[in-house]
């Protein structure tokens, strides 16, 4: 009886789990299909053709309920919502590959030194088929005070057989992003005071034009707004609205 009920428990907990997460998305490849499972805030998941790859893991094992362990973990930068030791360690991390800024190594535990793909910003590297190439994110103006400072965190444009994927981090409407080219699928942040604002955001978009766009980090911002702000000077981006903050 007692293990009926602790299996009923645990049923009912992964079942609220994946009832609170947003649903997954799937992009066409030139190889098979791309799938895009938000998970909370800066946290999402990549799976294609059997790879599957974290990005700022964060929230606990538990916010992974049902989802392949990692081949490969990206982490943008070293502030707490987006580099979390505790969700790293409680993870199935073993067979992964790390690919994080040099901030990031200097605070990771030891355990991770072998795992780990240091790349500052412009490098890239190749990884199970994916090639990731880190790019900057940081804020306006670019000064002592800066959260963000330039060099500090990586955002990360990923090809996947065939597909630019661009995951900003934590920054601003900076000139690197408003030049990318041939963007597929974006990630942008947007959240006073620590990245920008809708308007910001939505200038930002509209200088690289992506196919899709997903606002992410957006706590406290208006996402329909910036909707608007984005189809009514560009009806041909796809903006894709989710709820990144489920149980809120």
């Amino acid at each position: 009886m007692k293990f009926n009920i602790i299996a009923i428990l645990f049923l009912f907990l992964s079942t609220t789990v994946y009832a609170q997460r947003p649903s997954p998305d799937q992009i066409p490849t030139d190889n098979g299909e791309l799938t895009i499972q938000p998970i909370q805030h800066g946290t999402l998941v990549l799976s294609w053709n059997g790879t599957t790859v974290y990005v700022d893991a964060t929230g606990g094992a538990e916010a992974f309920e049902g989802i392949a362990a990692p081949d490969i973990i990206l982490i943008t930068h070293a502030h707490g919502d987006h580099m979390n030791i505790e969700s790293l360690q409680a993870l199935d991390t073993e067979d992964a590959v790390m690919i994080v800024p040099q901030s990031v190594a200097d605070e990771l535990p030891g355990d991770f030194s072998d795992q780990l793909v240091i790349l500052a910003n412009s490098e890239n590297t190749d990884q199970s088929g994916i090639s990731v190439r880190a790019v900057p994110m940081y804020n306006l103006p670019d000064d002592d005070d800066s959260r963000h400072p330039k060099g500090w965190g990586n955002g990360y444009v990923l090809n996947v057989a065939g597909k630019n994927v661009y995951i900003s981090g934590d920054t601003e409407g900076i000139p690197e992003m408003r030049s990318l080219e041939n963007i597929d699928v974006a990630f942008v942040c947007m959240n006073l005071p620590y990245t920008m604002d809708v308007n910001q955001a939505a200038s930002a978009v509209l200088d690289f034009e992506p196919t899709i766009i997903y606002p992410y980090h957006y706590r406290g911002q208006d996402t329909e707004k910036f909707k608007e702000l984005v189809n009514t000077k560009n009806e041909s981006i796809e903006v894709r609205l989710k709820d990144w903050y489920p149980g809120d």
